[in-house]
C-alpha cells in the first residue's frame, strides 16, 4: 500500500524569488518527495509570519530580513534555504534623470525592497526626495504607474516589466549596495524542524530541485511562473536575465552582516538573535545530491 502523503501548506508571495517553489509546485516535485502541498499566495509578506507562528502554514518563501526581526523578537521562525538573492530595484519613470526624482514609492518597512530603496536613495543623493509609503510591493508599483511616484522599489520581474513596457528605467539594483545580499527565502519554524525534521528534508530537496530546473530551462521555468504571479511569461524570462534564485544566498554571511548593519542602524533592529535564527543543513545535504 502506498504510504499517505504528507500534507503542508505553503505560503508564497510573486516574483521572480519564488520560482524554485511554484516549479516544485507545478512540475510535481513536492509529490515527488510524497508531499501534499495547500499553497496559497499572500498578498504581502506582513502577513504570513503570524500564519506560521498560528501553525496554519508550516513553509514559507518570505524576506529573511523579516524572519530575523521576527527571531529578535524570541519568535521561532527559521531560514532553511535560500532563494531571492540582490532582488530588489529602484525603478525610475522614463525619461526622468534620477536627479529630478521628487516623489519614491516604497513598501512597509522591514523587506529588502524598503531597505534596498533607502540603501540607494542615500547612494544616489536623495535626501530631500519624499517617500510614500505603501501598504505592500504592489501599491507601490501601482503608485508608480498611476503617477503617483517618480519611482518606485520593486522586485522582479516587475521592474523588467516596466522596462519592457518603456514605462521605466532601473536606476540601481541590490547589488549596487549589497552585493550577495538574500532575498526572499524558504523559511519554516523550530517546532517543525524539532518535530519532522525529515519532512523539512524533503521540502529543501524539492524546492533545490525546483531551483535547479529554473537555470536549466528558463523558458519553461517562466511559463510556470506566470501562472502564480499573473503576467506574460516573456516579462518573467525576460526578468531572468537579471535576476535569478540562488539557494545557496543564506550563505552569504559577509552580505547579510552588512544589511544586519544597516537596519540596527535604521532601527529597524534593536538586537540580533540570541539563538539560531537559520538552519543550512538541509541545504547542505539537498545539494550534495545528484541532480535530479
Amino acid at each position: 500500500m502506498k504510504a499517505r502523503a504528507d500534507v503542508v501548506h505553503l505560503s508564497l508571495l510573486r516574483g521572480v524569488c519564488q520560482i524554485p517553489a511554484y516549479v516544485a509546485y507545478d512540475e510535481g516535485f513536492f509529490r515527488d518527495e510524497g508531499i501534499e502541498v495547500d499553497l496559497s499566495i499572500a498578498a504581502t509578506a506582513w502577513l504570513v509570519p503570524e500564519r506560521m507562528l498560528r501553525g496554519e502554514v508550516q513553509f514559507a518563501v518570505i524576506p529573511w530580513t523579516r524572519v530575523l526581526a521576527s527571531a529578535a523578537r524570541g519568535e521561532p521562525l527559521v531560514l532553511v534555504c535560500g532563494s531571492g538573492c540582490e532582488e530588489a530595484a529602484v525603478v525610475v519613470r522614463r525619461g526622468l534623470a534620477p536627479g529630478d526624482v521628487r516623489r519614491v514609492a516604497i513598501p512597509q518597512r522591514g523587506g529588502m525592497k524598503d531597505l534596498t530603496a533607502v540603501g540607494l536613495m542615500r547612494r544616489l543623493g536623495w535626501g530631500e526626495v519624499e517617500t510614500l509609503r505603501l501598504p505592500s510591493g504592489d501599491g507601490a508599483i501601482l503608485s508608480f504607474v498611476g503617477g503617483g511616484a517618480d519611482a518606485a522599489s520593486m522586485v522582479e520581474p516587475y521592474a523588467t516589466m516596466l522596462e519592457e513596457l518603456q514605462m521605466g528605467t532601473v536606476a540601481a539594483r541590490t547589488r549596487d549596495v549589497w552585493p550577495g545580499a538574500p532575498g526572499c527565502s524558504l523559511t519554516t519554524t523550530a517546532t517543525v524542524i524539532e518535530r519532522q525534521p525529515d519532512l523539512v528534508q524533503r521540502v529543501v530537496r524539492a524546492f533545490v530541485r525546483g531551483a535547479r530546473f529554473a537555470e536549466r530551462e528558463p523558458e519553461r521555468a517562466a511559463a510556470v511562473a506566470g501562472r502564480h504571479i499573473g503576467i506574460a511569461p516573456r516579462f518573467i524570462e525576460a526578468a531572468l536575465g537579471h535576476n535569478r534564485p540562488d539557494v545557496c544566498a543564506l550563505h552569504h554571511e559577509e552580505a547579510m552582516d552588512r544589511v544586519i548593519s544597516f537596519m540596527s542602524e535604521m532601527g529597524y533592529l534593536e538586537t540580533r538573535p540570541d539563538r539560531a535564527y537559520k538552519d543550512l543543513s538541509f541545504l547542505d545535504r539537498a545539494i550534495a545530491a545528484p541532480t535530479v
